[in-house]
């Protein structure tokens, strides 16, 4: 449990009772006095000592304030999806609380999914307000690296292949979060792309690799979101660790963008004392992860960061220079977290959050395929549904790693089709398969059993005999959270369905009527098996109300609207990771590291798949609805173009179905003739705009100078080369329904 000094909350009323006009104490005390006069006036009358100490943990999941002035010690929490269980004070073991069941939202990737900025902000809100509840004050999230490739373990917690789309996705969420007085600490910084050796893996790329691909991002969340925070992650990068990577840290995070908050270490990703001290490191946290064990008897003072640092201060190797920065840069987010002027109490578990769960992982479920009209569903009265596989009963929230959340209540797929079809026809379940019966991590357990004794044949017999006569027969299955899918920790092996999933579906297509294939997942998964399914659905880690999200879209009380946020291609040897030294990397005798080359540079997802010619199975941007949209009338605006470039591009979208939904309007930039070697197109621009049967709106995107530029090497420098480029519409990155050229003079 927290530590609260008396001489704290005396403080702490002290700020709240008094008004600027007839405050007369300590200025960092005043919570309507600005932040920067606070944290000068907090600065001045600390010890080199309690400075120190700020910069440390104290605790598993939380940093040292200084309780004699009343500053109070920083509590932070993952995850990016829900407000982690409260663990031990040294342990990652829960600490046994029976209030801290929170909403598990959907997985990250799912958000990404949505294409709607406004449910990030949803979304960010609705966490920020959980997370403020249970007084935390950084939340360590979101995660936003690229899916580089589709085998990273962790692609479940970040928002897709492309850093325009995962741009965008993340100021929305990052804003949302801090309305509350919590920090976002947005992670993992920087060109942290697979778990594979993560905490020995060096990244080695050039500078337009990562300018262009794994750094707009990050800058979108601290130049445009405002992120207060910022973790490093466990790998090297171009041979330094990036908890204290001096290029990353200080010359582009903190000089080049700005950055005025506090960089955190992933646990345990702070490794070198002196690159800790000097190269930006702020607050270091986990290091020696298993509570006391690894190091002296008190493990926390033994930190990097702590008494050797002290130490080297006294004896003058160090300045106070660098000391005074991080501090600074703690006391700014203690002073708009916890110091915060407003009152803020929060939310927890309520039924507005329940329905922001909902609602975001509708709109983030993927229509993939729909032959025939298939979905929605029109199941007769007295009808029958079949539902097979693993994942239509296993709760998925549990496990994944550092995600792992202990929930009020989560809906499966199985519970969220009976519920939307009770007295109408009989919802049924069949196994197929069995994947992986663990209901438990970090003691969190759902109270499923899952354990089943029969043989793949008997399990595919049982599924075949109750599908025969069936309406519809929908096959639930995927990925989960164990090891070798989508897990922290660990990579997966190939971009298949594990647990034999495809003699499953295969089996089925045999004697279903009608065969819908939803996949769960949260990375790429190949479908050898799509032209023996009517519909397939992508599915993702929904959270509590995964399964009444799920309902709403297949019955068709929500018109699918997601887009995949990735490329899925026919299979992993298609995609731009040729070597091993791409990926997992090679490690040459004498070597410390693994060395991970970005041989393919620029080309990732689909500016490799479409320059490259390479078909896919599904392009980046897909996705269907239940009625059909018309493009017409392209045009940039002449009397919008700027002497720097930007120019203000339109086109016409009508609604031709049946039925109102919402159409995410792409827009790709083409330059065709450059001195560089381009990608054939990128992401730019797009919008979700809701249509009515019938309806037409204009969609007007303002295509700024940087929208064509790209990262000239020879001047470090970002360059837009006059010519003439092009605006390409569409529905995805393999479906555009228009264009028009414009010229940059």
């Amino acid at each position: 449990m927290k530590k609260i000094t008396i001489i704290a909350a005396a403080a702490f009323i002290l700020a709240a009772c008094c008004s600027q006009s007839k405050y007369d104490g300590p200025v960092y005390l005043n919570p309507n006095a600005p932040v920067e006069e606070r944290v000068e006036d907090a600065l001045a009358r600390m010890t080199m000592e309690e400075k120190v100490g700020m910069t440390t943990a104290q605790s598993k999941f939380s940093s040292r304030g200084v309780p004699r002035l009343g500053i109070p010690e920083v509590w932070h929490t993952d995850g990016p999806h829900g407000i982690r269980p409260e663990v031990l004070w040294d342990e990652w073991d829960q600490a046994g609380w029976t209030n801290d069941s929170c909403t598990a939202f959907p997985a990250l990737v799912n958000l990404a999914a949505t294409w709607d900025k406004e449910m990030s902000l949803l979304y960010g809100r609705s966490i920020g307000e959980e997370a403020r509840y249970r007084k935390k004050d950084i939340l360590l999230g979101p995660g936003i690296n690229i899916c580089r490739t589709p085998l990273n373990g962790r692609n479940f917690e970040y928002m897709g292949e492309d850093p325009f789309l995962a741009g965008q996705m993340v100021v929305p969420y990052v804003k949302g979060v801090q309305e509350n007085g919590v920090a976002a600490c947005v992670k993992h910084y920087a060109v942290n792309n697979q778990e594979f050796q993560r905490t020995q893996s060096n990244s080695v790329l050039d500078d337009r690799t990562l300018y262009e691909i794994y750094l707009p991002a990050f800058k979108a969340a601290v130049v445009e979101g405002g992120a207060w925070a910022i973790m490093g992650s466990y790998n090297l990068y171009n041979g330094q660790f990036n908890c204290h990577n001096k290029k990353l840290l200080c010359d582009i995070l903190k000089g080049e963008w700005g950055f005025d908050g506090v960089v955190v270490s992933d646990w345990g990703g702070c490794r070198v004392s002196e690159e800790a001290i000097l190269n930006g490191l702020d607050i270091e946290m986990g290091t020696w992860t298993n509570g006391l064990r690894g190091a002296a008897s008190d493990s926390y003072r033994n930190y990097h960061m702590a008494d050797p640092y002290l130490k080297g201060l006294r004896e003058g190797k160090y300045t106070t220079k660098e000391l005074d920065d991080k501090v600074r840069r703690i006391l700014r987010v203690i002073f708009r977290t916890s110091m915060r002027p407003e009152p803020n109490y929060g939310r927890f578990v309520c039924p507005e959050h329940y329905q922001a769960a909902r609602d975001i992982a509708a709109a983030g479920v993927v229509l993939l395929k729909n032959e025939n009209n298939t979905l929605p569903l029109d199941v007769p009265q007295g009808g029958k549904i079949v539902l097979v596989g693993e994942n239509a009963v296993k709760k998925l929230v549990v496990g994944g790693g550092s995600s792992n959340l202990k929930t009020a209540y989560e809906v499966n797929p199985l519970e969220g089709l009976q519920a939307a079809y009770e007295g109408v026809a009989e919802v049924v379940w069949e196994r197929g398969y069995v994947g992986d019966v663990g209901t438990s991590y970090n003691l969190v357990d759902t109270g499923q059993d899952l354990s089943d004794d029969r043989s793949p044949k008997q399990l595919i017999a049982a599924a075949v005999a109750a599908a025969k006569d069936a309406d519809y027969v929908i096959f639930i299955g995927g990925l989960n959270k164990s090891k070798h899918q989508d897990n922290e920790s660990t990579d997966r092996f190939d971009t298949f369905l594990p647990y034999d999933q495809q003699d499953v579906i295969e089996a089925l297509a045999e004697v279903a009527e009608k065969l819908v294939v939803v996949n769960i997942s949260g990375s790429p998964v190949s479908m050898p098996w799509a032209d023996k399914a009517d519909a397939i659905v992508q599915g993702w880690y929904g959270g509590t109300e995964s399964g009444n999200a799920l309902a709403d879209v297949l019955t068709g009380k929500v018109n699918p609207s997601g887009r995949l946020p990735f490329s899925i291609p026919f299979k992993y040897e298609d995609g731009p990771i040729k070597t091993e030294r791409q990926y997992p990397g090679i490690k040459e005798e004498g070597d410390q590291f693994w060395q991970t080359y970005y041989d393919e540079g620029v080309y990732v997802g689909y500016r490799w798949y479409d320059s490259k010619g390479v078909p896919v199975q599904f392009p980046f941007g897909h996705g269907l609805s239940y009625s059909t949209f018309e493009y017409s009338d392209a045009k940039v605006s002449k009397a919008s173009m700027k002497a720097d470039g930007s120019v203000k591009v339109s086109v016409d979208i009508k609604n031709t179905g049946s039925c109102d939904g919402a159409e995410v309007v792409q827009l790709y930039i083409a330059d065709p003739v450059a001195s560089v070697d381009r990608p054939s197109k990128e992401l730019k621009g797009f919008e979700k705009i809701w249509l009515k049967a019938g309806e037409k709106k204009t969609v007007t995107f303002e295509v700024a100078a940087d929208a064509l530029s790209f990262y000239d090497m020879e001047t470090s420098g970002w360059k837009a080369e006059a010519g003439e480029f092009q605006a390409l519409i569409g529905s995805s990155s393999g479906d555009i329904r228009t264009s028009v050229s414009f010229e940059l003079k």
